[in-house]
């Protein structure tokens, strides 16, 4: 396994696999792993012939600085997971790597309002640092495949989205949800959760479980209703839950229309923020 740290560097050390027509496969993360990403990584080096992946916490996408600050950093635990799992290269690089002065990666993009719903509203600007980062960092690896986890399923969308629109000759693909024993979705963010709250949290896959008997019976408002109830649990506290068109983001007004149909959700758990959903179309 490869790390590096500069960018001209990883560059040239790609370039003698894009010169022997070799596919070049991409995860992007902001490290603290667990087998989310080891699924991608896995994912990666079964369909491409160069696994790259990133660990770079991105200062432009967290709306508060004391998120950013107590957002996890296990880089030597990290490293191991990866050599483990038959990673090729790392990139972790520096801010001032990512963002050089002098050069402006900010992303005037329209999403065609993938962007508004559900994390948009609630974490207003939250998007913009995505893209910004994606962007750049796939203009550095510059890979044949892009691999994102159906977790943050709006972010996919946006990836997708601006992917598309931009002409990169990237292929976005999404990988199913990692879960733990108790259904919890894993996050990074999981590391922040003690035993009790682990155990609170799950109840959100359970609600997610629940929906498609309700949604045999309910209409969308209701549906979503009956799942934000059946989370105002001790130790919870919901902040969204929404049946949305699965190409579009927005609200579904009946079941038959949509091609596709997400149930997304996000609540907080003792001070932490946690997001899941559940394909159901």
């Amino acid at each position: 396994m490869y790390l590096f740290k500069k960018t001209q560097a990883l560059r040239q050390f790609l370039e003698t696999y894009r010169s022997k027509n070799r596919s070049i496969g991409f995860v992007p993360t902001m490290g603290a792993l667990h087998e989310g990403h080891l699924s991608l990584v896995r994912q990666s080096l079964e369909s491409t012939q160069c696994t790259v992946c990133s660990i770079f916490v991105n200062p432009t996408q967290f709306n508060e600085a004391s998120d950013l600050e107590k957002y996890p950093r296990t880089p030597s635990q990290d490293l191991t997971m990866l050599y483990k799992a038959g990673c090729h290269v790392v990139f972790m690089p520096s801010p001032e790597e990512v963002y050089p002065t002098g050069l402006d990666t900010r992303i005037k993009l329209d999403f065609k309002g993938l962007d508004q719903p559900m994390e948009g509203r609630f974490r207003p600007g939250h998007f913009d640092g995505v893209a910004q980062v994606v962007k750049r960092l796939l203009d550095i690896v510059e890979p044949d495949k892009l691999f994102m986890g159906q977790k943050d399923y709006q972010q996919f969308l946006i990836v997708q989205h601006m992917a598309r629109t931009l002409s990169i000759p990237t292929e976005v693909v999404m990988s199913p949800i990692v879960r733990e024993k108790s259904g919890l979705a894993m996050s990074s963010r999981n590391q922040r959760l003690g035993p009790e709250q682990r155990e609170q949290a799950a109840a959100l896959h359970q609600t997610l479980l629940q929906v498609e008997k309700w949604m045999a019976e309910f209409p969308p408002r209701e549906v979503e209703q009956m799942a934000l109830q059946a989370l105002q649990q001790p130790g919870l506290e919901p902040e969204y839950f929404q049946l949305v068109d699965g190409q579009t983001l927005q609200p579904v007004s009946d079941y038959e229309s949509p091609a596709a149909i997400v149930a997304c959700a996000a609540i907080w758990v003792g001070g932490v923020r946690l997001i899941d959903n559940m394909i159901l179309k």
